[in-house]
Order: structure tokens, then C-alpha cells, then sequence
């Protein structure tokens, strides 16, 4: 009988043993399914803040919402077309020479002017030489005073500011290589140069446009909003980075050769006190002294996406979130200039879900909706910023757009190969920008700037 009793005393402990080890098992697989599903859940320019330089194979995924509205132009929207013009520069007349009935000789039979057609044709391209002369005049005192060359004729012979500014504009406006730009001096224009010359001719371009470089600087520390961002870029071969400042009528743009709060004292010490910063919540731009901060909500909503596409849907916080965000932006569009002093109902509602949301209590098995709220909560002031303010957008999208176009450089000419060239083209890119912005002419703008100021 006791050995009964042992023997089943024995089958307990092992059951209860089993039973513990299948609860680890249940637990551990539980655990390998959830990091499954993240491994098969891929981040990529759609739902993080991955470039899209980066994505491997992805399917395009918007996170605009239906609008309703039919696809094209939309009523109302004014269309473009070619005018035909009353004084063209040539006009060719065509007649028939036969009958295409019988086949009667119509060379002599008058004609009559049944329709006209206009074609757009560009001429043969040639330079034109420009030859300055110097005179000299001799005083009655016997002193012989000789005229100046000006500064674009600095040799016997040479380039002009037309030359320069469109070199610069190939290179910053439609970021050609110089070989290509070469080849485009050769075959358009039938001018012959080097590489190096083109270089040469971009640095100096670069050089004067020094002044105009730094009033943009100048200016934007006295703007009320600007948004800042930051990319890697090759520069002979080493990984350096650009960052811009900018604002709705400003773009500063600037190389450096490490992404840390250095970069921003260099350029900014004193910080930008006046101001809403916009930027994607990297961490040294919340050392910037600066009025107030506004966090990318674009940003904030590829997190959610991706988060979303992690649990299927079953986080009600970040569904939650993101229907925040949407009726934020959706009040913004709604309110007028002298609706953001007074106290606004729609703002504190929204106020009060946000601060709901980041102390609600998420299920620790959505841990990396966890991770993100507490990430937000520490800048819970800088979410709903542009509610405040009429001229902060609730995005960073104008920072990204000046900051893309290095991207684009790289992709379409490759990496730079000095230090000096990757200062050059951030100068320049950021006098292009900043005429962009303004409606202005790209190329005339550049004309100016070489030929304006001495070296």
C-alpha cells in the first residue's frame, strides 16, 4: 500500500513538473510568435522614419485618407497650353504640286490659304564673344590715366557670369555630374572646357554667394518658425552629413562632418530663442534653445503604421492615437488667424485625449507601444504646438523636401570628392532653394550673384 501511495506521489511531482515546463514552453512560444511577427512586420519609409533611399521591395502605402474627390484635374482648376503666337520668326508656305484627283499640274494654279500650324524650334547654339577693350587718356598735367578691365575679363581670355551661373545652376538646380555637364557645354552650347574648369568656376560662384549665404542664416534666426533635418552624405569616401534650416521663404543648408549638438552651436550658438522648431524628435535638437518645439506628426504617424501593421489592428491605444492626429490636423485647416489666442473648445478636447493617452495603461504584451509612449510622454509639450501657433505646420515635410535634394546629387552625380565641394553645393543649394521659394528665376538669380560681387 505505501508503495502505492510513493508511486503516486511520484506521478504528482512529475505532472506538476510537466505541467510547469509546458507553462514555459506556452510562455517562451507566445514569446518567438511575437518576435516572429516583428521580424515579418518590416520597417520602411512608409512606417518609420527609414529614407526612402533604403527600402528594399515595398508596396507604396499612403497615409492620406480618401478625399472623394475624382481623379485629374478638378473643376475649376486652370489649365495651360500653347498659344499660337501672330509674329513668328519664320514662316514656311506648302503647296500641292498635283491634282490628287486626276493628276493635273497645279504648279501655276493659284492657291488659297486654308490653315496654319506653329512648331517651337531652337537654333544652332553659339557663343558670343565679348571683347573689352581699355583706353587710356592723357591729362594736361602729362599723366596718363588708363581705364579698368572689369572683374569677369581677368585674363586675355575667359569665362563670363553667364557661363558661371549656368554651370552652377547644372550643378545645384539639376544636379549634373561634371562630366555630363561637360558634355553639355560641348554638344549644346559648343563650348570647350575640363572638368576642372567647371569645378573651378562652381567654387568661385560659391565664394561670392558667401554674403547672401549668410544673411539666409541671419535671417532665419529671427524667423518664427523653421523646421530642421539632417542626412548622411559620402564625402570622399567618408560618411559626413547635411543639415538644413529652413522656413516658408528660406532655406540654409550646411556640411559638416558629425551629426551632433556641435553642428548646432556652430551654426547657431546662441540657439533660435524667437522661434518654433520643427523637427523629427532627434535628440540634440531638443538642446536647441528655441521658443518652443513641434515634433514631426508625420513621423509620429509612420510609427503608428508601422505599430499597427506589427499588431493587426488590435492596439486600441494606437488606433486611438492616430485618430488624434487626424482630428489635430483636421482642426489646424479649420482655424482662422484670431482663433488661436482665446481659449479654443476643439484644442482642449483634443488636449485632454492626448494626456489621456499618454498615461493610459497599455497591455505589456504591445511593448512596443509602450516603448513609444513613454518616448512621447517626455515631450508631451511639443505634440500639439502648431494648435498655438498660425504660421508652425503640424509636419517637418519642408525640411525633408530641402534635405532630399542631396539625396538626389548622389543618386544622380555619386559622392563628392572634397570637403570644399560639399560646402560649395550646400552654399548654393541653399541660394536655390531659397529663390525656389520665392517665384523667382533660378539661373538669373545665379547670373547675378557671379557677376555682382568681386572675389
Amino acid at each position: 500500500m505505501s508503495e502505492l501511495r510513493e508511486e503516486n506521489r511520484g506521478l504528482k511531482l512529475e505532472n506538476k513538473k510537466l505541467r510547469q515546463e509546458n507553462l514555459v514552453l506556452k510562455q517562451d512560444n507566445q514569446a518567438l510568435k511575437r518576435e516572429l511577427e516583428q521580424v515579418k512586420t518590416k520597417k520602411n519609409s512608409d512606417n518609420s522614419h527609414i529614407p526612402p533611399s533604403q527600402d528594399m521591395t515595398r508596396k507604396n502605402k499612403s497615409l492620406r485618407q480618401k478625399s472623394g474627390k475624382k481623379q485629374g484635374g478638378q473643376s475649376g482648376h486652370e489649365g495651360h497650353t500653347l498659344k499660337i503666337v501672330d509674329t513668328p520668326d519664320e514662316v514656311k508656305d506648302y503647296y500641292p504640286d498635283y491634282c490628287k484627283g486626276c493628276g493635273t499640274d497645279l504648279s501655276q494654279t493659284p492657291s488659297v490659304l486654308l490653315g496654319s500650324r506653329q512648331t517651337i524650334e531652337i537654333p544652332p547654339i553659339r557663343p558670343v564673344i565679348v571683347q573689352h577693350n581699355v583706353h587710356g587718356k592723357v591729362c594736361n598735367c602729362g599723366y596718363c590715366t588708363e581705364a579698368a578691365f572689369p572683374e569677369s575679363a581677368a585674363a586675355p581670355i575667359g569665362y563670363g557670369a553667364s557661363v558661371h551661373g549656368l554651370a552652377s545652376y547644372l550643378h545645384t538646380r539639376q544636379y549634373l555630374p561634371y562630366e555630363r555637364m561637360k558634355e553639355f557645354f560641348n554638344d549644346v552650347l559648343n563650348i570647350s572646357m575640363s572638368s576642372g574648369t567647371l569645378r573651378n568656376m562652381i567654387h568661385r560662384t560659391a565664394i561670392k554667394a558667401m554674403p547672401y549665404y549668410n544673411e539666409i542664416k541671419k535671417r532665419l534666426q529671427n524667423s518664427a518658425s523653421v523646421g530642421s533635418d539632417e542626412t548622411s552624405v559620402k564625402v570622399n569616401g567618408n560618411k559626413d552629413w547635411m543639415w538644413t534650416w529652413q522656413s516658408n521663404n528660406l532655406t540654409f543648408i550646411t556640411h559638416s562632418d558629425n551629426r551632433g549638438f556641435a553642428t548646432i552651436e556652430e551654426h547657431f550658438k546662441d540657439g533660435l530663442p524667437n522661434t518654433v522648431l520643427q523637427h523629427d524628435r532627434y535628440a540634440c535638437h531638443f538642446k536647441t534653445t528655441v521658443a518652443a518645439h513641434q515634433i514631426c506628426l508625420v513621423h509620429l504617424q509612420r510609427d503608428l503604421q508601422y505599430l499597427n501593421d506589427l499588431y493587426k489592428n488590435e492596439c486600441r491605444w494606437v488606433l486611438d492615437f492616430r485618430r488624434l492626429i487626424k482630428e489635430a490636423v483636421d482642426l489646424k485647416k479649420m482655424l482662422s488667424i484670431p482663433d488661436y489666442y482665446p481659449p479654443n473648445q476643439g484644442r482642449t478636447e483634443i488636449e485632454e485625449n492626448l494626456s489621456g493617452l499618454l498615461n493610459e495603461k497599455i497591455d505589456s504584451k504591445f511593448k512596443n507601444a509602450v516603448a513609444l509612449q513613454k518616448s512621447l510622454l517626455k515631450h508631451h509639450d511639443s505634440i500639439l504646438t502648431f494648435l498655438y501657433h498660425p504660421k508652425v505646420p503640424p509636419d517637418n515635410n519642408r525640411s525633408e523636401q530641402a534635405i532630399r535634394n542631396i539625396k538626389v546629387k548622389q543618386k544622380i552625380s555619386g559622392l563628392f570628392r572634397s570637403e570644399s565641394g560639399a560646402a560649395d553645393f550646400a552654399i548654393l543649394r541653399s541660394i536655390t532653394d531659397t529663390v525656389l521659394k520665392s517665384s523667382q528665376n533660378v539661373l538669373g538669380a545665379l547670373r547675378l550673384i557671379s557677376k555682382s560681387l568681386p572675389e
